[in-house]
């Protein structure tokens, strides 16, 4: 596969990288780019891994690629050549957004972006729960808890305004909703989200170590 292909996507499971690397090992060449999207393990281990002056980049896509709504990031080692960055983004920006970034923010960006549709189903379920709560029949309680998430998102993304300010937009003196933002913030739902993007962030910088 290696000796007929210009790109290669290492899409193993971190544990199992050394060994397919080192399989493959014997005929990479100059003329492939080596794409990693293994969690955790770094350019400077990856390059030890292959043959000298390997062309590799690490990336950490998610899993809404699946439906062209993923987010990447990604970093370039140090025998890549002019055009391997454009190629990667152009790879990935087929199924979502793709942004390079210097590798020191790849293990926050894998707790943030990476781990973070997670947090956000998770979040959906509980929303929803609480509409099936309140008599919300369960089917049209996720269709509205997943086209809330889609809008809120696009506010962000299509006014360029601070979360903060949109918020403030829907929180009306004495209203139901800055009652309910009360409640989250009473119950630390900032501080446990901060949280589970370091948590995610240490997991991802521990597994590199690791290889």
């Amino acid at each position: 596969m290696v000796e007929r292909s210009e790109v290669v996507i290492v899409a193993t499971k971190p544990p199992l990288v050394p060994k397919v690397l080192t399989e493959v090992n014997p005929v990479v060449t100059s003329d492939n780019l080596i794409i990693s999207i293994a969690m955790g393990i770094p350019l400077i281990n990856l390059e030890q891994m292959l043959p000298r002056k390997t062309r590799a980049i690490r990336i950490m896509p998610n899993t809404p690629c699946l439906v062209r709504s993923g987010t990447s990031v990604f970093s370039c080692g140090t025998a890549t050549r002019s055009g391997d960055a454009e190629l990667a983004k152009r790879l990935f920006s087929a199924v979502g957004f793709c942004e390079e970034v210097p590798e020191v923010l790849i293990d926050s960006c894998t707790g943030l972006s990476g781990s973070g549709p997670a947090y956000m189903y998770i979040a959906m379920e509980a929303l929803a729960d609480g509409g099936v709560r309140m008599g919300i029949p369960r089917e049209l309680a996720y269709k509205l808890t997943a086209h809330t998430l889609i809008g809120a998102a696009r506010m962000v993304l299509e006014t360029g305004r601070h979360p903060g300010s949109l918020k403030d937009d829907v929180c009306s003196p004495a209203g139901s909703t800055i009652q309910a933002v009360y409640h989250l913030e009473k119950s630390g739902l900032r501080a446990a989200m901060m949280e589970a993007v370091q948590a995610a962030t240490m997991k991802s910088k521990q597994t590199g170590r690791k290889e």
